[in-house]
Order: C-alpha cells, then structure tokens, then sequence
C-alpha cells in the first residue's frame, strides 16, 4: 500500500528568463535558459516526497529522452514509477517565461498526458491501493473522474487542484474531499467574482477548500464558513513557479503522515516560501529538514 498517489502530468519545462512578456510581433532577449522536470503532477509528487511522504506516480510520458529524464527524477525522490505509462505521443512540456520582478507565465504541451482518458488495471491497483489520491488537471477530466469514484467507492480520501482551471461536471466535484484551488480558480470554479464567497460556496460541496492566495495567505473554508485565515510568510521571490504545487504536495504529505490540519498547512506555507526563494518548479522544492527548520 502506498500512502499517496499522484495522477498528474509530467512535463519538461523549458524556462526562459525575461525582463517581461514580449509585445505582439516582438522579438526580445531572454538573460537565461534552462530545462527543469515539471508538470503539476509531478511538482505535487517530488513535493510530497520530499516532506516525508510515501508516494507513487500515475502519469504518462512518451518514448523520448524527456521521458527518460523524467522519470529518472521521479525515482531520485524515491517516488514509485510503477504505474507511469509509456505512450506514443511525445512527452508533454511547459514554455514558462520567468520575468525578473518572479512572476510567471507558462503554456502548456500536454502531449502523452492526454492520451490515456480510462483507468486500466494497472492504474485501479495502484488507486485501490492508496489512502490519498490527488489530481490536477493536467490530464483528461473523464480519467480523473473515473479515478475519484473509484476512491470514494473504495474510501480514499480525493485531493484535487483544478489547474489549469476549466467548468466541469458538478458531479466531479461531488467526489473531492480537499479542493487547493488559488483565488482565481476559486471564482471561475464558483462563478462569482469575490473569492471569499467563492470559497464558501464551492465548500458546500466539497469536503475543504483550502484557497492559496500567493502573498496574501492561505483562505480555509468548510461547509460554507471560514475557519481560517492565514498569513504568508514574508520572503523575498525570486520566481513563483511551482510554488501552489508545493504547498499542496506538503499539504498531502503532512496529513497523510497524520498531522493535524492546522499544522498541515503551517508545513505547506512555509515549504510555499522557501520554494519562491529558488530558481525552477521541482529543483525549487524543500526537503522535510528546510520545512522542519523553518518552522
């Protein structure tokens, strides 16, 4: 059995740093380079493994040396690559432009992540086997939906961040125990424009919506009430990328190894605030020891 599995994307970032965002037509000049393995599920996966938690990977990479790579890094964090599928289609990347103020902006190649949409046998048996499963929405809706029945049908506990943000059956989120949207996923989820309403109404539906905020904390809602409302820990960024991805992997790993919620999400801002503080999305990604720290 394995404490937590991820169904997620994984991804090659390719990063270029750049004074800003290029105006139409323009061509400008980027100060660096570089190729970072990324991807929402696999940034939630090193994540969580990296803050002590027992995990196992359920994504899909092409027959390249991307791939290769990545699945090399999965496993240097000793994350079980057991159920990673191998697929015709390349491996899926991310453009992501660093500017130099840390903000991001990315566009993504979903490539093999989109082309598995049913759960095969091997991936039922790595979900039966778990106690969180936790998604994004970097892989197909239809094949997240059919892995978080079966874990309400089995009595795993469904952990979602719905990124890149899209409306969706309501009956999807019907099958989500703690929803980690940020404050704009919040309101097009919803469909309201004020997140704090936003918040509560998708926590009528959802077991707990833990909201991120970026610099401006973390909103916690359940059963359409705030119970929490909670600080980030001032840092100086120097990039952003991948930052909601650590905060939610931390969150699953800390509750899975029987944490409190309040201590959980101690453990994920303060893993959030260290990973800003350094270049990449999974190079960026504390160990238990920096989170254990700086608590």
């Amino acid at each position: 059995m394995t404490a937590i599995v991820v169904l997620g994307s994984a991804n090659m970032d390719l990063v270029v740093r750049q004074p800003r965002l290029p105006r139409p037509g323009e061509t400008m000049f980027g100060s660096a380079f570089s190729t970072v393995p990324g991807g929402k599920g696999l940034n939630q996966a090193v994540a969580a493994a990296r803050a002590g938690g027992d995990v196992a990977f359920l994504g899909a990479i092409g027959r390249d040396a991307f791939g290769e790579e990545l699945r090399r890094c999965l496993e240097r964090d000793g994350i079980a690559t057991d159920a990673l599928a191998v697929v015709d289609e390349p491996t899926g990347t991310a453009h992501i432009s660093v500017l130099d103020g840390g903000e991001n902006a990315i566009v993504v190649v979903s490539g093999a992540n989109a082309a598995i949409t049913e759960l095969d046998a091997t991936a039922r048996r790595a979900i039966e086997g778990a106690r969180y499963l936790v998604a994004q929405f970097e892989r197909p809706i239809p094949l997240i939906t059919q892995a978080f029945a079966l874990a309400r049908d089995r009595g795993i506990r469904t952990v979602l961040t719905p990124a890149p943000v899209t409306r969706v059956d309501p009956g999807l989120l019907d099958l989500v125990d703690v929803l980690v949207p940020n404050a704009a996923e919040a309101s097009e989820l919803a469909g309201v424009d004020d997140e704090v309403e936003a918040a509560r109404r998708l926590s009528e539906q959802v077991g707990l919506v833990v909201m991120t905020r970026g610099s401006r904390g973390v909103l916690v809602t359940r059963a359409g009430e705030v119970i929490a409302d909670l600080p980030a820990r001032s840092v100086e960024a120097v990039d952003t990328t991948g930052a909601g991805d650590t905060f939610a992997g931390v969150l699953v790993a800390r509750l899975a190894a029987g944490d409190e919620l309040d201590a959980a999400l101690a453990a994920a801002g303060v893993a959030a605030s260290i990973s800003v503080t350094r270049h990449g999305a999974s190079t960026s990604m504390p160990t238990w020891a920096e989170i254990s720290a700086a608590l």
